[in-house]
């Protein structure tokens, strides 16, 4: 036999309880045996309440039965042909006529007890039920209707009722002996005291009704048809990758349902876990879907972690002094004041020193848990022996559960690793040596960036998602976006990826959405839905949104952009950028932004500082890690001068080599600004830094490339005539070095602690002799690498380029 329990909304409506009808059908059509155990029409059971409220206060009740009452015929009128509605509508009416003087004497009394509220609320049931059973004939389907409380005894605890189980699995297995070939539709949450008297078993006492029935005729299975497609890896309306489990352990279904996945409430499952019944959970909206099945042995289901759930509000009291330390009965004292003051500890947590104790409770029991301790530890507080409870608000309690968590070596480190890196600070702890859950108490306000955090370090997620700010729409960023939209595709399939545009900005608009801006469409969103550019604005926007694995991504040469990175670190934020002025500013601001970056335990990635998309920075990094020791770095990182000494050969002037790299956009309007070497020597200086020199940008030593008269022409024009008029002097050392069978190059070195950019001229032993066209090409001698020093080359600028190490970076970020 399988006992079916319908929770209210899925006998909220007529097309509801037609789904119901089809399921019971479609399991005799197994041969299944079934029961069912139904609750009371969704909200009719608050209704009931309000109603008893009302009329105890002298007011007016009739409209909210009468509500109740079309409720119920109306279904009558849906579900059954008209010969059979008068039968069930009579019924139904005498039962709204019990209702109704019940109310009335509350009325006239002008109070109502326990028992009385229990009397009320149980016509929700009764109701449903009856109706239920009616439809069910109907169809054929021989039912019948079962008062849960001829049969369901408890104690006389009005409201949550202490069931006798063996009374009631005696009586129970009585009422199915008489009713053997029917299908009994049960009266769910209700029952009744040795005197007869209606009790009610508290919340989720439907699924206890269930439970309870299951055990005492020996159910092959329980199954709770609800609202949802079974218990999910997080709260889908703050996790929006969370998904359903396939299975459960009875220990791992309690502990879930505990803290906030109010699915199945826990106590309801203990009549069935002592028999070993296996419960499933099942979506009435949706009865194709398997749903999740719940019984002794735990399953992996490809993760070590099976949920995250949580409790939304508490508050945290904490008991501390030196009168703790050592104190014999201190614990059973604060927990005996507390449970008899009712209140009810959430969490618990105490450190080694004995010196304090935290707890979690409910913000509606944080006053009465303070007063209640201030009343029991009055002495010691009067003596100093302990301080006055300290009641913080605004908190949430995370839990992470699962059972093969047990003895899993580093899980509670990602946990606290992925915390740390979205900026979520816990402020207490808790593990059960069971270690089947781990809670952790964060603020209210990081608990849906934490939700998310966890559900992605753990492996629920079927993909991590990085929340992305792109700050710079021009060429390089422009593209960037373009390179993200064509691989998200491949990003999700081969890294496991998801890039979530969730801000982007230039000079003129920002826009912000926390779902998400199209990768396709996001320049038409900018302008139709945009603001006005300001970026202090646009960063406070990105800080309060609050999003997981935020990452900044500085596309722009803006100084004042590069000046927000720290505030940014700080924030949890991890930065991209192609930006090198930052980098290139004091040593003491660089060195500070290293300690920010660790101390928050986020990443600052800027490959593209140097070489654009080459692997330069990455690889003296894996260079350094490894223990090996950089003797000499030469480079030649700047396509522009490399094109230009490249192609100064032949006839060709230097004039006329300058302006035909100028003509292909290799060059700024002003080419002095290229040939200066002064963004030359912004890049040597970050490799210079990256090897751990303290040395400033005046350090660098350059060799101008160009005569003073050229340096000082006061227009672009001019600087060319000036090119032409020192040809003899460019030409010499062509001819000079043509002579020894050398080329012209402008190579940095960083070698002994000195960094210098000069002219070189560099034979065919040399490993940059043979460069071509605009390529950048670095070498590096190292303590391994000695004889033949590892070299790098390849394009060295273009928005191409550029943005694909922008991408590169973006992607280690997600890595970590």
């Amino acid at each position: 036999m399988k006992i079916l329990k319908f929770g209210g909304t899925s006998v909220g409506s007529a097309q509801s309880i037609s789904t119901l009808v089809q399921l019971v059908k479609e399991q005799q059509q197994k041969d299944e045996a079934v029961a069912l155990v139904c609750s009371a029409m969704s909200g009719v059971t608050n209704t009931l309440l309000q109603l008893v409220t009302d009329a105890a206060a002298g007011k007016e009740f009739g409209t909210g039965l009468k509500t109740i009452e079309d409720r119920h015929f109306e279904l009558v009128k849906t579900l059954l042909e008209v010969k059979h509605q008068n039968v069930a509508l009579l019924g139904l009416r005498l039962y709204f006529n019990e209702l109704e003087e019940l109310l009335a004497g509350v009325h006239a009394l002008g109070e109502a007890s326990p028992r009385t509220n229990d009397r009320v609320v149980a016509y929700g049931e009764i109701l449903s039920n009856y109706t239920i059973a009616h439809v069910l004939k109907q169809h054929g389907i021989n039912s019948v209707f079962a008062d849960a409380r001829q049969f369901i005894k408890t104690d006389s605890h009005y409201g949550k009722a202490v069931v006798n189980e063996a009374l009631t699995n005696q009586l129970a297995k009585t009422f199915f002996g008489q009713h053997a070939g029917t299908v009994p539709v049960i009266t769910g949450f209700i029952a009744s005291d040795q005197h007869g008297n209606t009790t009610t078993l508290g919340r989720g006492g439907s699924d206890y009704t269930a439970a309870l029935v299951g055990a005492a005729v020996g159910a092959d299975e329980v199954q709770i048809w609800t609202d949802v497609d079974g218990f999910m890896t997080a709260d889908p309306r703050l996790v929006k990758k969370a998904f359903p489990l396939k299975q459960l352990s009875y220990n791992e279904a309690i502990e879930l349902s505990y803290f906030g996945a109010k699915v199945v409430h826990p106590p309801t499952m203990l009549p069935a876990i002592a028999k070993g019944i296996p419960i499933v959970v099942r979506n009435t909206f949706n009865p194709s879907f398997a749903g999740t099945a719940i019984g002794p042995k735990a399953s992996v289901n490809g993760s070590l972690v099976k949920g995250i759930t949580s409790i939304p509000a508490v508050s945290l009291l904490t008991v501390q002094g030196g009168g703790m330390v050592g104190y014999k009965g201190f614990s059973g004292r604060l927990f005996t004041a507390l449970a008899q003051a009712g209140v009810n500890v959430i969490l618990i947590t105490q450190a080694s020193s004995e010196h304090s104790i935290t707890l979690a409770v409910s913000p509606e029991d944080a006053l009465t848990a303070s007063t209640a301790i201030e009343a029991e530890f009055g002495y010691e507080l009067l003596t100093g022996k302990l301080s006055k409870p300290l009641v913080e608000e605004g908190f949430s309690v995370m839990a992470v559960v699962g059972e093969n968590m047990k003895q899993a070596i580093g899980l509670s480190g990602k946990l606290f690793s992925a915390l740390g890196r979205s900026g979520v600070n816990i402020n207490a702890i808790a593990q059960g040596s069971s270690e089947l859950n781990i809670s952790v108490v964060v603020s209210s306000e990081d608990l849906s960036k934490a939700l998310n955090s966890v559900h992605d370090a753990l492996f629920l997620s079927p993909v991590k998602t990085l929340n992305v700010y792109c700050c710079g729409t021009g060429n390089i960023g422009a593209t960037l976006l373009k390179q993200l939209e064509e691989h998200q595709e491949h990003l999700q399939a081969s890294r496991h990826l998801r890039i979530n545009l969730a801000g982007v900005c230039n000079s003129r608009q920002m826009l912000w959405n926390r779902d998400g801006i199209s990768l396709k469409n996001w320049q038409d969103e900018l302008v139709e839905n945009g603001e006005q550019a300001n970026l202090e604005r646009f960063m406070e926007r990105a800080v309060s949104l609050n999003l997981p694995n935020s990452v900044f991504i500085d596309n722009t040469g803006s100084t004042h952009v590069a000046g927000t990175y720290r505030q940014l670190f700080e924030q949890s934020f991890s930065v991209v950028t192609c930006n090198k002025i930052r980098n290139c500013g004091t040593f003491s601001d660089y060195y500070k932004d290293k300690q920010v970056v660790r101390k928050y335990g986020v990443d600052y990635f800027f490959e593209t500082n140097v070489g654009a998309g080459l692997p330069v920075i990455k690889t003296l990094h894996d260079l350094l890690i490894s223990g090996d020791q950089v003797l000499k770095i030469e480079a030649i990182l700047s396509g522009t001068i490399s094109f230009i000494f490249n192609e100064y050969k032949g006839d060709k002037t230097f004039a006329e080599v300058v302006r035909e790299a100028q003509l292909k956009g290799f060059t700024e309007p002003d080419p002095r600004d290229d040939l200066s070497g002064l963004d030359f020597a912004r890049k040597m200086l970050i490799l210079a830094r990256e090897t751990g020199l303290p040395v400033e940008l005046q350090d660098v030593q350059i060799q101008p490339i160009l005569p003073e008269n050229c340096i000082a022409a006061p227009t672009v024009e001019a600087f060319y005539q000036e090119l032409e008029n020192s040809e003899p002097y460019f030409s010499s050392l062509k001819e000079e070095a043509a002579a020894a069978g050398k080329v012209l190059r402008y190579i940095g070195s960083l070698e002994a602690g000195k960094i210098k950019i000069e002219v070189v001229m560099a034979g065919p032993e040399h490993p940059f002799f043979g460069l071509s066209g605009s390529d950048n090409i670095i070498s590096f001698t190292t303590e391994r690498y000695r004889l033949n020093p590892m070299v790098i080359k390849g394009p060295g600028a273009g928005a191409e380029v550029t943005a694909a190490g922008v991408l590169a970076d973006l992607v280690r970020v997600a890595a970590y």
